[in-house]
């Protein structure tokens, strides 16, 4: 037992918290407007509302939002997003998609044999294990970083939209994540108790069932596709046959080895200029690595601002949902006041909330435009996939001052950065464990 005192809530503290309350009229005026109101309503800074249009200096984006539905393959979109830029413009075509859906065939199955290695390396571990117990309890989400996204491109190529459509599963996981999950918690029950000789074929069966079902819930992935199309100057082509991984290599124009991951940690614990990973985060075996360069904010603006000037848009991650207005399409840090609202300072700063649990990146989605005056970012204007019907047709307006509160990460080409930073790349990464926040999975 702890030495510590504990303190009772009695009577008598309720009745003081009833009389400071009711002692002010302020707080009665709020109480009647929350009863009846939503909050965001209430809260709303409706001068930061009148202030914020979707005008740019540099804008990219003259295409159509893609939209996620009810799935959280935010991370997958952003980072097909990005790629299909190039494509759409070798293709000669306004709008163009890559199958979403066929790289969350690939990421649910390569997740599978993702688990499965790692419950085997932790298998002489307690059952209550804290690593364990995490990845028994993480598995099967649908979010991921932008690490993850290379691998599964590196590994099993791209298809175009029509090839591999979405399917009621891949719009709405929520059923096919839950069988997944109780096959793979089995199977780690039934890893744990193999001997060392049998385990090689409980895996085997595990995957089976796994493409089974994936391949019953989301179609049977492509092994060719036969592409032809007609451009937009009614011009018709005709490719012929090609596998995932030549497709790939015939319409993406960016080098995905040529970006790594720049994040934003303010905390002390994670210090600037240092390359991290962390513990069992990943999807593909022996795939690309979670790896990631710590730096500081305005780094990240002015790289993602450079980007945008030279005409490509920057995937980046993010806690969505803070100081946000959905509907108006807006992101700003002083968004709502919820401090005048409630009489009460919430005074965390980012640091404080990744320590205390207040905030981690929850969201991917895409830059597609910047406000500069000067070099000095104003406003972006951010492609998401949630379709468009919020917002400006499914893309919104972040405000400057909500980028170095809220986002987290973005890709960039290594050779933006300043050369002490590239060298820092080479490090060996910092293992952070793996229920860290700076391992959140974009899944928003």
């Amino acid at each position: 037992m702890s030495d510590v005192p504990t303190t009772a809530l009695t009577s008598d503290d309720v009745d003081l918290l009833r009389k400071e309350f009711d002692a002010s009229p302020t707080h009665r005026i709020v109480q009647n407007a929350l009863t009846n109101t939503a909050l965001a309503d209430v809260a709303l800074d409706r001068t930061i509302v009148t202030r914020t249009d979707t005008s740019m200096s540099h804008r990219l984006d003259d295409w159509k939002v893609t939209n996620q539905e009810k799935s959280g393959r935010c991370w997958l979109f952003a980072g097909l997003n990005l790629l299909r830029v190039g494509a759409a413009r070798r293709m000669g075509l306004k709008d163009f998609e890559f199958s979403q859906n066929h790289l969350l065939f690939w990421d649910k199955l390569e997740r599978c044999n993702y688990f499965m290695d790692s419950v085997v390396r932790l298998r002489d571990r307690p059952s209550d294990d804290r690593t364990l117990g995490f990845v028994l309890d993480e598995v099967m989400g649908d979010g991921g970083q932008w690490n993850m996204f290379v691998a599964l491109v590196h590994k099993h190529g791209l298809v175009p939209k029509s090839a591999m459509p979405e399917t009621r599963s891949s719009s709405d996981t929520g059923a096919m994540n839950g069988v997944l999950r109780s096959l793979l918690r089995q199977a780690a029950r039934d890893l744990r108790a193999a001997k060392e000789k049998d385990i090689d074929g409980v895996r085997a069966q595990v995957m089976s069932a796994a493409y089974r079902i994936l391949a019953m819930h989301l179609g049977t992935p492509p092994e060719t596709v036969e592409w032809q199309w007609t451009d937009t100057d009614k011009q018709f082509h005709r490719d012929g046959v090609l596998t995932p991984q030549e497709f790939r290599d015939r319409y993406v124009e960016q080098d995905l080895d040529d970006y790594v991951c720049l994040v934003d940690d303010p905390r002390e614990s994670s210090p600037r200029g240092a390359t991290f990973t962390v513990d069992e985060l990943g999807n593909v075996v022996g795939g690309v690595p979670v790896r990631y360069l710590n730096v500081e904010p305005d780094l990240l603006k002015s790289i993602a601002a450079a980007s945008i000037r030279d005409g490509e848009p920057v995937w980046f991650g993010c806690d969505v949902s803070k100081m946000m207005a959905r509907d108006l399409g807006i992101w700003d840090a002083r968004l709502f006041d919820y401090d005048g609202v409630y009489d009460t300072s919430f005074a965390l700063d980012k640091a404080g909330r990744l320590e205390f649990h207040d905030t981690l990146m929850t969201h991917a989605m895409l830059l597609t435009g910047v406000d500069l005056d000067g070099d000095t970012p104003r406003k972006w204007r951010v492609e998401n996939s949630w379709g468009d019907s919020k917002a400006d047709q499914g893309f919104y307006t972040m405000n400057d001052s909500w980028f170095a509160p809220y986002v987290f990460e973005i890709a960039a080409h290594r050779s933006r950065l300043p050369q002490e930073l590239q060298d820092a790349l080479e490090q060996e990464p910092i293992v952070l464990p793996a229920w860290d926040p700076m391992g959140a999975l974009a899944d928003g």
